[in-house]
């Protein structure tokens, strides 16, 4: 059975061990994240090396996603390295300064005096403490402690409601998109965008590095999260990141599932992908099954119509990598198989403007209805392929390419599955045989199954599907 929604898994010390790495391509991983906020230029170049090895060992299509560290917003270091905090007790948080102890920490953001004022609230080490600001003198932050606990070196600092000025792409975040264009990364994840601008200047560089990734926008800060502000950074991206960590201290964790809901919703109308991220299987670090919580927060996100669901910790520091990957398989085929069909709700109030748009809704109404075995979208950029995985029809649709960097990039659209088709010639009747031939070998359908095949003519030419065709299994491959 195939599993329409993707899993992402990220790669850390507990995944680098070719064994294990295989194990878990076995065991579903769609997407692996390599994340640049740890390792070397060098580790992730190997990493890459070593998936796409094992990827073309087991016969799966495995995307790769490079993530950016963005800005670092974090308190010092400090001499014991770590203090404890009471409640009541006054705390300085001190631009100036480079190893703190239990009266004040340094800053690796020097620009937080001028970012507060009284009355701002800071919420360190994903909100666990909390600091109420007292005043600001020159570089100095004096806070008084709301909420205690032990404060070790690094730890995240956010602005409750957001506010930070901090820029999206660091000069580190720079340096790492050369990295990323090097590893030919399908994705690039920026965190901390505000505004599609960020998003835009990040695309630039890339294509500067000899990049081709699609880009992922992070939804973790207060002022993304507007409608206004939602369009405005999906409009410069591929698709956005549901980063439920970080979003959670700005917004409050309450206000979350709702936004969850929306962004969803929203990138799907704008033909945009969607990763629903952080936390998803928290307790499977350490414990060989999930919470309860946690299969209705999986299933949950399936049901929302997310792309991917991503794990992190659990799959770069846990001790179950493997078992973790298949839980989450278990619990999205499950939650796919109660998924509500309304297509025809889906239709009313959408405009199409483009051929290619219109013969790829065309194609989805025609499967749904015609209840056909599967739709196989013959694509040079992808587009056709992703317009039909928004709309949700019930049946699995196939991505034939020629070319590579597609069939990775397919590798993240919900509903879709990547297959490769060698033919490069112009001849319409071959290249349907030979689309036929793909289905078959790779025992997708067989003989006198119905399907639907859309494809472009003149054939071979990026954006130009303008033809639907229903065709029985068997018909094109008499000689």
């Amino acid at each position: 059975m195939f599993r329409s929604t993707k899993i992402v898994a990220t790669l850390g010390p507990a995944s680098s061990a070719p064994e294990v790495l295989e194990r878990m391509v076995r065991a579903g991983v769609d997407v692996v994240r390599l994340n640049f906020s740890h390792g070397t230029a060098d580790d992730h170049l190997a990493r890459a090396a070593l998936i796409k090895e094992i990827a073309t060992k087991v016969g799966r299509t495995v995307a790769i996603m490079c993530d950016l560290q963005g800005p670092k917003i974090r308190v010092g270091k400090f001499k014991e390295g770590r203090v404890t905090l009471e409640k009541g007790q006054r705390f300085v948080l001190d631009a100036g300064l480079q190893i703190g102890d239990g009266e004040r920490a340094g800053l690796d953001y020097k620009e937080l005096p001028r970012d507060v004022d009284a009355g701002s609230v800071l919420l360190l080490d994903d909100g666990k403490i909390v600091l109420d600001v007292t005043g600001v003198r020159g570089e100095e932050v004096h806070t008084v402690v709301r909420h205690g606990g032990v404060l070790s070196n690094n730890k995240g600092i956010n602005r409750q409601g957001g506010g930070l000025t901090a820029p999206a792409l660091t000069a580190k975040d720079m340096e790492d998109i050369r990295t990323a264009a090097k590893i030919q990364a399908d994705f690039l994840a920026v965190s901390f965008p505000k505004t599609g601008a960020d998003m835009y200047m990040a695309r630039e560089l890339m294509r500067a590095a000899g990049g081709k990734a699609f880009l992922i926008a992070k939804i973790e800060r207060a002022e993304a999260v507007g409608e206004a502000a939602l369009l405005d950074i999906m409009r410069g991206s591929d698709g956005i990141m549901v980063a439920r960590g970080d979003l959670a201290v700005e917004v409050g964790d309450a206000s979350v599932p709702a936004l969850q809901k929306k962004m969803i919703r929203l990138a799907r109308e704008q033909n945009k992908l969607t990763i629903t991220a952080t936390q998803m299987m928290e307790s499977m670090i350490s414990s060989p099954v999930p919470t309860r919580a946690e299969v209705s927060d999986v299933a949950n996100a399936v049901l929302d119509g997310t792309d991917a669901v991503m794990l992190s910790a659990e799959t770069a520091s846990g001790r179950y990598p493997v078992e973790v990957i298949e839980a989450m398989d278990r619990i999205c085929l499950e939650a796919e198989q109660t998924q509500p069909l309304n297509l025809e709700q889906d239709f009313l109030n959408r405009v199409f403007t483009r051929v290619d748009q219109s013969i790829a809704m065309a194609a989805l109404f025609t499967a749904y209805h015609l209840k056909v075995k599967c739709i196989a979208s013959l694509t040079e950029s992808g587009s056709t392929a992703l317009w039909m995985s928004r709309l949700n029809c019930g049946v699995p649709i196939y991505a034939l390419t020629s070319q590579t960097a597609t069939r990775y990039r397919c590798a993240l659209f919900r509903d879709v599955f990547p297959l490769m088709v060698k033919y490069v010639g112009h001849d319409r009747e071959e290249l349907l045989r030979e689309a036929e031939k793909a289905l078959v070998d790779n025992k997708v359908v067989k003989q006198g199954d119905i399907i639907v095949i859309t494809f472009g003519e003149p054939i071979g030419k990026a954006g130009g599907t303008n033809t639907m065709k229903i065709v029985r299994i068997g018909e094109n491959l008499k000689p």
